[in-house]
């Protein structure tokens, strides 16, 4: 993300066109001096350093001898790395100097808005990347320097300070920046040539960061570590809060570099080959800026289609919400509907239940009036049975007395055994009656006593009886005074047997008329009773309608019961439905969370970095150096490698389904993210 102004080569003079405006134009030599003496000396110094560098790579084995096999394509690479090295060593000698100048001559401390200290990184960073490796992960192709300055903080336990306090600063997003804070500490500390010295005396670990011809694999890299050195002279006041370091563009500025001289040589081709050289030099640098670019662009490919994939997921999530909220809204609507018609039902239903209760209560008073009458009325006809049987019993009594005044007859008067035999079947006669009589009445109240509970309306029913019953008593005391009179008579007969047998027989007649009378009268009752029975009858019937109405009544009450279990199921189903759309709306909520969580995951992946197994030798947080007890574990958020007391949490990542283990720092973050998010 560095941004470089590319020169094109076509816009810069050639040598004819430079010797032509000399001449047409001597004033100007006065200005363009100073630059052509100072691309002189740069193109002395060039020619020392390719010089000697060739000789160093013919000793080593890198120019090629006129005998060996190597191909001219890969002499002309060297060359150019070659040629590469020197300038940036040239560049950091001149900046190295310039700096330490400048500092002197202000004799203070430097803050970071100081053009030569700025100028200095910029060119220190080129140096680090000059011949990195390319790392590919899973958002794309990793270019940085940081990853050679973290081996510091394993090969000098003083830098760890340094190393805590970059990952610290929640400013830095990116290696970039977070190597250009790392440099900034060391150059506080003064410790930036040991920190440098240190790793060049590791190689065999840089040799997975750099080219073999890098600069910091070459003498070049020893050399620099040299000049560093110096800078512990000056005393550097750089603060990291409040600047962003992920987003500098590192251009070297060569302004600083050109003195003004007071040398007017004034030839024109010592000029010429000045200006020669620094086209060369430009050229040079183009180059350069060109790879940065090709690298630009490609990161920028990447983006674009991680852009478009989540462009595409973002039209996807909004389709599903807008089809989410049809169905919330359609839902909605049978809700409604759902509710207006079980309020409808609900209202009719309490109206028919009302009615039913009324007829219930109605129905319920008459029955219970029925029932306290028939209960008189049981108690009335328990009495009267009680009166009636006294009376059958003073009526077995008087047949006793009458019997035994036959047999005084019989043994007093032998002469009329004939008429007193007659007398005695016709008793027996009515013996037998009077049993019958009996034996139906105990049949009867026995059917009475059973059929007690369905006579209910027989008031005026019972009042005839009463007064049919009475007219019995009543011709029941006239039969007690004609038995009192036969009885007198019968005594009158044991004095006066002699002289009147006539007027007993005229007494036997009436008792012959009498028994006749009173045949009638019981033929009388059983047809009274046979009407009883059919009325008994008829109420049965009455008390089986009732029942029929009283399971009527039962089944309504199901009937209801049946239709408050169904309003009891409708509203069940209403707050199912609610929570329903409750829980729609939480998904909504928490689907829109997922995708800020997936927008921040995709920006904070852009500075993560998955490390190797083979780079980590130490837990990152703890310390401690990993063995077959102490194993390497990954988090899953920042890509860096821990311990497992280290990395013992787990929490669930938007880019995995389940939840994955997580180091201690990066679950305290998401843990105040997620309650931010909540709140």
């Amino acid at each position: 993300e560095e941004d470089f102004e590319i020169i094109d080569r076509k816009q810069l003079p050639d040598a004819a066109e430079l010797r032509n405006e000399e001449k047409a134009k001597p004033e100007e030599a006065r200005w363009s001096a100073p630059i052509l003496s100072l691309a002189r000396k740069a193109s002395e110094n060039l020619a020392l350093s390719y010089g000697s560098a060739l000789k160093s790579a013919s000793l080593v084995g890198l120019v090629s001898k006129p005998g060996s096999s190597d191909s001219p394509a890969k002499t002309t690479t060297r060359c150019h790395t070659m040629e590469e090295r020197a300038n940036l060593m040239n560049m950091m000698k001149l900046s190295i100097k310039i700096l330490i100048q400048s500092a002197l001559s202000l004799g203070r401390t430097l803050d970071s808005d100081f053009p030569p200290l700025q100028q200095f990184f910029v060119v220190l960073e080129h140096c680090l990347k000059h011949g990195l490796k390319v790392k590919k992960t899973f958002i794309g192709q990793n270019k940085s320097f940081f990853g050679p300055l973290e081996l510091v903080e394993k090969l000098c336990p003083e830098a760890s300070d340094i190393a805590t306090s970059v990952k610290n600063l929640p400013e830095l997003k990116t290696a970039v920046g977070r190597g250009r804070a790392w440099l900034y500490l060391a150059l506080m500390q003064k410790k930036l040539a040991d920190y440098l010295k240190v790793l060049l005396d590791h190689k065999h670990l840089l040799s997975d960061f750099y080219e073999p011809d890098a600069l910091m694999m070459e003498e070049e890299g020893a050399v620099i570590v040299g000049l560093l050195v110096g800078l512990n002279v000056i005393d550097a006041n750089l603060c990291l809060k409040g600047e962003d370091l992920d987003s500098q563009v590192g251009v070297i500025d060569f302004s600083l570099y050109l003195k003004e001289t007071q040398d007017n040589d004034g030839k024109q081709d010592g000029g010429i080959t000045a200006v020669l050289d620094q086209k060369h030099y430009v050229e040079e640098l183009n180059r350069h800026l060109s790879c940065t670019v090709a690298d630009l662009q490609n990161k920028i490919d990447c983006l674009e289609k991680t852009n478009s994939k989540l462009q595409e997921e973002l039209a996807a999530a909004t389709d599903r919400i807008g089809s989410l909220q049809e169905e919330q809204q359609q839902l909605k609507q049978q809700n409604e509907l759902i509710r207006e018609r079980s309020e409808k039902s609900v209202e009719v239903t309490k109206e028919d239940t009302k009615v039913e209760l009324d007829t219930y209560k109605q129905s319920r008073q008459g029955l219970d009036e029925m029932y306290s009458d028939v209960w008189k009325q049981l108690k009335e006809e328990k009495k009267i049975r009680l009166e009636l049987e006294k009376e059958l019993e003073l009526q077995i009594g008087m047949k006793t007395e009458m019997e035994i005044a036959m047999k005084l007859l019989e043994k007093d008067t032998h002469e009329k055994q004939d008429t007193l035999v007659a007398l005695r079947q016709q008793l027996e006669e009515v013996k037998a009656i009077n049993l019958q009589m009996f034996h139906k009445s105990q049949n009867a109240e026995c059917s009475l006593q059973q059929k007690t509970e369905a006579v209910s309306s027989f008031e005026g029913k019972t009042n005839e009886m009463m007064s049919s019953m009475k007219q019995m008593e009543e011709r029941l005391q006239q039969a007690e005074k004609a038995r009192q009179a036969a009885e007198e008579r019968c005594n009158k007969m044991k004095q006066e047997l002699a002289g009147r047998l006539n007027s007993c027989r005229q007494q036997m007649a009436q008792l012959d008329s009498k028994c006749s009378t009173l045949e009638k009268e019981l033929k009388s009752e059983k047809e009274q009773r046979q009407t009883l029975q059919k009325e008994l009858h008829q109420e049965k019937d009455a008390t089986t309608l009732l029942k029929t109405e009283l399971q009527q009544m039962e089944g309504l009450k199901k009937e209801l019961r049946k239709l408050q279990d169904e309003k009891q199921q409708l509203k069940k189903v209403h707050e199912e439905q609610e929570q329903a759309l409750q829980e729609m709306g939480l998904h909504l909520s928490q689907s829109k969370l997922k995708m800020e969580d997936i927008k921040e995951v995709n920006k904070a992946l852009k500075g993560h970095t998955w490390l190797k197994d083979d780079e980590a030798t130490h837990c990152k947080q703890c310390k401690k150096e990993f063995s077959i007890s102490r194993r390497k574990h990954h988090c899953r958020n920042c890509g860096d490698i821990f311990c497992n007391t280290c990395s013992s949490n787990e929490l669930a990542l938007p880019s995995y389904p389940k939840p994955v283990r997580v180091c201690d720092n990066c679950h305290t973050l998401l843990l105040q993210q997620c309650s931010s998010n909540s709140s």
